[in-house]
C-alpha cells in the first residue's frame, strides 16, 4: 500500500501526493505502520483520524504531507441514520479537516458512505443522508465556504441521486464523471465497472488568481502492478482477499486522484 500511495500522481507532479483520503481504517496504529513502510517513511507525512461508531469498526482518515499542508482544525460529522426498525444504523463518521495547502485555506471532507449490501434501492436514503450531512456542514462555514474538496468511497456513481444532491448545490464540479465507462472505473463487480471513488472540487479551484490552486486533471490510478494479471479477472483491481482467501494484492478498488496546480 505504501508503494501504491507513493506513486499516485507521480508522473503528473514528480512527487508523492500532498493529501490522501483513506477508508476502512481499523485504528491509528495501522496508519502509523503504513507511514513507516519503506516507500513512505522518508516523507514527512502525518494524519488526522478519529474513532467512529461504525459497527464493523472501520473509520476514515486523512494523510497529509507536512511540507505542503498544515491542519488548522478537524472534527467528525456523525451520520445519523434510523433504519426500518427505528434503531440507529451505526456507520462511519464523515471526517472534516480545515487546513492550509501551500498557505491557501481549504476544506476537506473524507467520506465512506453506507454500502449497497442490502440493495441499491433499499439503502439509497442512507447515502442521500450522507450528502445532506456534508452540505449542512458547508452551510455553517458562511463566507469561508470556499476551496472545498469532497473525497471518498461514496458507494454511488457520479450520476447517482446522492452525488446529484451534492452537485445541485451549485458549488462543485465533478471531474470524475468522464472517467466512468463500460470498460473503465475504480472497481468491478460481476463484470460491471463502477466509479464509487470520486473527488469533487468547488468552483473556486477554476481560477487563475496568484497564490491559489487551480484544478488541472483527474484520473483513476490503475498501473499494471495494481491489476489482476491473468485469468477471468484480468485487468480488475488486484485484491488482498477474495472472501477468506488471501490473494496478496492491494485493494478491490483503484485509487483516484486530482491534480491541483498552484498559481504563481
Amino acid at each position: 500500500m505504501g508503494k501504491a500511495i507513493s506513486k499516485i500522481g507521480l508522473e503528473d507532479t514528480g512527487g508523492p501526493p500532498a493529501l490522501v483520503g483513506i477508508a476502512e481504517v481499523e485504528n491509528k496504529v495501522v496508519i502509523q505502520q503504513l507511514l513507516q513502510s519503506k516507500a513512505l517513511r522518508d516523507e514527512p507525512y502525518d494524519f488526522v483520524h478519529f474513532d467512529s461508531p461504525d459497527e464493523r469498526g472501520i473509520d476514515t482518515a486523512l494523510i497529509y504531507h507536512k511540507t505542503y499542508f498544515k491542519v488548522l482544525k478537524s472534527e467528525t460529522l456523525p451520520l445519523l441514520i434510523i433504519n426500518d426498525t427505528g434503531e440507529r444504523d451505526f456507520t462511519r463518521d464523515i471526517l472534516y479537516v480545515c487546513g492550509k495547502l501551500n498557505q491557501e485555506e481549504i476544506h476537506v471532507f473524507v467520506n465512506h458512505w453506507p454500502s449497497r449490501r442490502e440493495g441499491e434501492e433499499t439503502t439509497r436514503y442512507k447515502r442521500i443522508r450522507a450528502a445532506e450531512t456534508v452540505l449542512r456542514k458547508i452551510s455553517t462555514l458562511g463566507e469561508d465556504a470556499t476551496n472545498i474538496i469532497i473525497i471518498g468511497d461514496f458507494n454511488d456513481d457520479p450520476n447517482s441521486e446522492s452525488i446529484e444532491r451534492l452537485m445541485s448545490s451549485g458549488w462543485f464540479i465533478n471531474p470524475m464523471q468522464k472517467l466512468l465507462s463500460p470498460v473503465s472505473g475504480s472497481a468491478n463487480y460481476k463484470g460491471k465497472w463502477s466509479l464509487f471513488d470520486q473527488i469533487l472540487v468547488s468552483h473556486t479551484f477554476l481560477n487563475h488568481q496568484k497564490g491559489t490552486h487551480r484544478f488541472e486533471a483527474a484520473q483513476v490510478f490503475a498501473p499494471q502492478f495494481l491489476k489482476e494479471w491473468r485469468g477471468k479477472y484480468k485487468g480488475n483491481p488486484f485484491r488482498t482477499f477474495a472472501g477468506r482467501k488471501y490473494l496478496g494484492g492491494y485493494s478491490d478498488h483503484f485509487p483516484v486522484y486530482v491534480v491541483l496546480e498552484r498559481q504563481i
